[in-house]
């Protein structure tokens, strides 16, 4: 059915006259599929078992009179959207205004003119008829909605995945590194959600965001040469001041693709992790040397995650720290390296960050003792 053309639409008339029903057979049968009922009980039995598209009800009805049967039938979500005609020989306001507090959505009122009557039914098909289409649409746009949000999405993944893999083709020892550090921080995260310093920023979709960004915190290290970035043994004040430069490479970077995407990207989360994970809550960090609330949430995260994760591995300038050590130290930095209250949500949590560590741990690269005691 499209455009002007209600045939095939159905219409039920419910009225304890006979002749009234005649009446409405003969002036509306030729357009319309319509049934009819003697009474309240019988015609909601009907509606109930095959919805018509519009209801013609009778008010004045022994037993279960019009007002009743309308009621019953907003009341069910099944019939609450066909519309109600009120067919009655009271013309009083009251009436009517009692009729529209139930739903109904007009009045005819006795006795009939024919014509009316086909002209009011007609009218209120078609604004259903309107009513169905415009959620039809609205339903399909909806859906063309969720379709190109799980595009976007996807192509964010895509993304940060092939950013992060370019960092991880230059230093492969860190293997599973990205994975850890990115359930690292959204345990962290999800443990922070309601703290009063963090709930306003750590909304769901933001956890996530930032959990998906995470693992390209060090993705300035692209920039960084070999004989720094493979170095087997401790660098010198030189070569620290080149890996310093990663932050500022990942920055650059991820700044100018954020730049051609607006500045509520979803790369936001990205540019703040890889600029400011290496920052200190007491100010002696880099590259910018920021105190407290100067860094980004998502730096403060990612700082605590990268320095448990590069302390329980193996690296090819050290040996794995056992968990227990590890966390010991991490508590002696707290107001120092690492936000108090990120630190305290971290204690909390250790065990899963144990846990975690040991279910993402590099085949080839053995972690340290993460036994604790009590397990």
């Amino acid at each position: 059915m499209t455009g002007n053309d209600l045939s095939h639409l159905s219409v039920k008339v419910i009225d304890d006259s006979e002749s009234n029903l005649d009446l409405m057979v003969a002036a509306l049968s030729e357009d319309y599929d319509v049934s009819v009922a003697l009474d309240g009980e019988s015609g909601l039995e009907d509606i109930r078992a095959d919805p018509p598209d519009l209801v013609l009800l009778d008010i004045m009805m022994p037993g279960l009179d019009g007002y009743a049967v309308c009621a019953q039938l907003q009341a069910d979500p099944k019939t609450r959207e066909i519309p109600i005609i009120f067919l009655t020989a009271v013309d009083e306001l009251d009436s009517k205004t009692r009729g529209f507090k139930l739903g109904a959505v007009d009045y005819i009122t006795k006795p009939f003119e024919m014509m009316e009557v086909k002209a009011r039914v007609r009218t209120h098909l078609a604004l259903k008829c309107a009513r169905q289409e415009l959620a039809r649409q609205n339903e399909w746009l909806e859906e063309k909605v969720r379709e190109r949000t799980r595009e976007l999405v996807l192509a964010q993944d895509v993304t940060i995945l092939s950013m992060a893999s370019l960092a991880e083709a230059r230093d492969r020892e860190t293997g599973a590194h990205i994975m850890r550090t990115q359930e690292y921080v959204r345990l962290l995260a999800q443990g922070l959600r309601d703290h009063p310093r963090f709930r306003d920023l750590l909304t769901p979709s933001n956890i996530e965001l930032i959990y998906k960004s995470a693992p390209l915190h060090d993705i300035g290290k692209v920039g960084v040469p070999d004989r720094v970035l493979q170095k087997p043994g401790p660098l010198t004040p030189s070569e620290f001041e080149e890996m310093k430069l990663h932050t500022l490479y990942g920055y650059n970077a991820i700044l100018a693709a954020e730049q051609k995407l607006g500045s509520n990207s979803f790369l936001r989360f990205a540019r703040e992790i890889t600029y400011t994970h290496h920052e200190h809550w007491d100010g002696s960090g880099y590259p910018r040397g920021l105190q407290g609330e100067e860094i980004p949430v998502a730096g403060r995260l990612m700082i605590l995650a990268d320095t448990y994760d590069a302390m329980v591995s193996r690296r090819i300038y050290k040996e794995p720290i056992a968990h227990v050590e590890v966390v010991s130290q991490l508590v002696e930095l707290s107001g120092r390296y690492f936000d108090p209250d990120v630190v305290e949500v971290f204690l909390c949590l250790s065990d899963d960050f144990r846990l975690t560590a040991e279910r993402l741990q590099d085949n080839d690269q053995p972690h340290g003792d993460f036994s604790c005691p009590g397990h």
